[in-house]
């Protein structure tokens, strides 16, 4: 894997950055690391891999900020409530994280721009998806075809949520609406009871990996741009329905899909 360079980047600039990724999650109730990746590579010169373990080292932050954030929208209780729900989702995506992060780690450069690329254009897709979700009350499947689904399920966003650095919000609330019936509120608190154990079990995989260095060549890098994050998040909150889904949701796919083709080219 080659090293790659970081093209030098002021702290504000790098604030701001970070903001405005959170802001653009938050008005979609994630965490906007599929929008920070890109920009990892293509402004701030991070090659693929350190890339993606610095977006996932954001990611966690984030994600751990917004589980505890979302405590006042719906109760810690109601979540553990739906834990069997959680662990079906557990039992496929520990595993895919593990093995997604060994992947990565054995990936030509090339050929991990190229995955990344594709990645972003599903993410695209399922984003163009959520506009349908609302109001979907019934589960796709029941008892153990549902368990099966939901572990296979678990397993490829475990795999996708390691390759890009993601929390993989995008991939999990829609099998939560749609393989499990949960209201889409609480998908998004699943999602992210979810995904913590899962970027965790990812990002120590990760840490066996040379490229790790990456995380403390880079410290107030990664604690400056998370610090924006957090707030951009909550800014993007705050302002979450105030532009329309009809007309956010195309206009965030139309940039993960140019972000995508920016990614596949990149050199």
């Amino acid at each position: 894997m080659q090293a790659g360079g970081r093209i030098k980047h002021g702290l504000a600039a790098t604030f701001a950055a970070g903001a405005a990724i959170g802001t653009l999650g938050g008005l979609i109730g994630l965490g906007g690391a599929e929008f920070r990746l890109p920009l990892l590579i293509g402004v701030f010169g991070f090659a693929a891999l350190q890339a993606v373990i610095l977006n996932k080292a954001m990611s966690l932050v984030v994600v751990a900020a917004a589980l505890v954030f979302r405590t006042k929208a719906v109760p810690l209780d109601l979540v553990l409530s739906h834990a069997p729900v959680i662990i079906n989702l557990l039992a496929g995506s520990l595993a895919g994280a593990w093995l997604g992060a060994g992947w990565a780690t054995r990936m030509r450069h090339q050929t991990l721009y190229k995955v990344i690329a594709v990645l972003l254009l599903l993410i695209a897709v399922a984003l163009m998806s959520e506009q349908w979700l609302v109001g979907h009350g019934e589960p796709l499947l029941v008892g153990p075809a549902q368990w099966v689904a939901g572990m296979l399920a678990g397993f490829g966003i475990g795999v996708v949520a390691s390759l890009m650095g993601v929390a993989g919000g995008e991939l999990l609330i829609p099998t939560l609406v749609l393989l499990f019936g949960a209201e889409i509120k609480l998908a998004g608190s699943l999602s992210l009871a979810v995904s913590l154990p899962t970027m965790i079990v990812g990002f120590m995989r990760y840490s066996r990996d040379s490229s790790f260095q990456v995380l403390g060549q880079n410290k107030r890098f990664v604690l400056v741009m998370a610090l924006g994050s957090l707030i951009g998040a909550g800014i993007g909150g705050a302002l979450l329905g105030v532009v329309p889904a009809a007309v956010l949701l195309p206009l965030l796919s139309a940039i993960l899909v140019v972000s995508a083709v920016k990614v596949w080219r990149h050199e």
